[in-house]
């Protein structure tokens, strides 16, 4: 099953067609022909193959005013060692090529950098002068982004780089650039791309990041309010066990899973109250208020 990271990763070359090629050309130095729109195209690739065969995206480059493709791009996000892989993408470039009529090329993303290696081996096809190299950008090939404006500008770039560079030095400037970029989105990206972001950073980056956003940093958004609000909900719960604990009462499995699963702040609140006076950590979740 596809993990929330590779979705992730699916869903940014998908909402920014034009993001392949500028991948390409930008971060792996490939050229691309010069196009007048970029065009995410049906994945699917069963017409030969009998069993299912579906590429991540595939982006057509289009020319001209009959909009005549003039690159296709297969986007593979990869994260761990697949041994079927070397075997299906070739199959996914030659059908893309067919399909469309025009050169095609395999990219593959990963920001795991072990996997780079991996991703790069020449594919030997058996056909004497057909070797395929996949293009692989990996975390080196990502830009770092701590530019507001240019977050604004793309900020599918920005996921990505907070993707790839998270946990690095530059984690900081990169959530804030973000937040600078969330507010000009849909709610539905902003949602999801904030979730993303957020749980890339490193703990001192989402730290400060939300602090910003209790403080009413101009660039809070609602994803940015929901993140702190569950952020705070957690906090409560584990303020309630921290105390029956501290008094020297045995919390159960019972107890402590249906304080865990709380999303009411007032009932936690209660809870917080009520675990100052219970002898029994059961007693906490009766009904009546103490």
């Amino acid at each position: 099953m596809p993990s929330v990271t590779h979705e992730a990763l699916v869903e940014l070359f998908k909402n920014r067609p034009t993001l392949a090629a500028e991948m390409l050309q930008d971060a792996l130095g490939q050229p691309v022909p010069a196009f007048t729109e970029a065009r995410v195209e049906s994945s699917d690739l069963t017409e030969v193959m009998p069993s299912d065969r579906r590429a991540d995206v595939i982006v057509v480059l289009l020319v001209g005013e009959q909009q005549r493709p003039a690159m296709a791009i297969v986007v593979e996000v990869q994260l761990g060692v697949d041994p079927d892989k070397p075997y299906v993408w070739p199959v996914y470039v030659v059908q893309t090529r067919a399909r469309h009529r025009c050169p095609a090329r395999l990219l593959v993303v990963t920001i795991d950098a072990s996997m780079v290696r991996w991703c790069s081996r020449p594919i030997e096809t058996g056909h004497p002068g057909w070797t395929l190299t996949p293009l692989v950008l990996g975390p080196e090939g990502v830009p770092v982004v701590t530019d507001a404006e240019q977050a604004k500008a793309a900020p599918e770039v920005s996921v990505l780089s907070a993707m790839a560079h998270g946990q690095g030095e530059a984690a900081e400037a990169i959530g804030v650039a973000f937040l600078a970029a969330a507010a000009g989105l849909d709610e539905e990206r902003r949602a999801l791309y904030g979730d993303v972001v957020l749980s890339s950073l490193n703990a001192a980056a989402r730290r400060t990041l939300e602090a910003m956003m209790k403080s009413g940093y101009q660039f809070q958004s609602e994803f940015a309010r929901s993140y702190v609000a569950k952020g705070q909900i957690e906090a409560k719960a584990h303020d309630v066990l921290a105390f029956l604990e501290a008094r020297g009462l045995e919390v159960s499995a019972e107890v402590r899973e249906r304080v865990l699963a709380s999303t009411d702040i007032a009932e936690l609140d209660r809870w917080v109250r009520r675990a100052a006076v219970v002898s029994d950590a059961r007693e906490l979740l009766a009904t009546s208020d103490s």
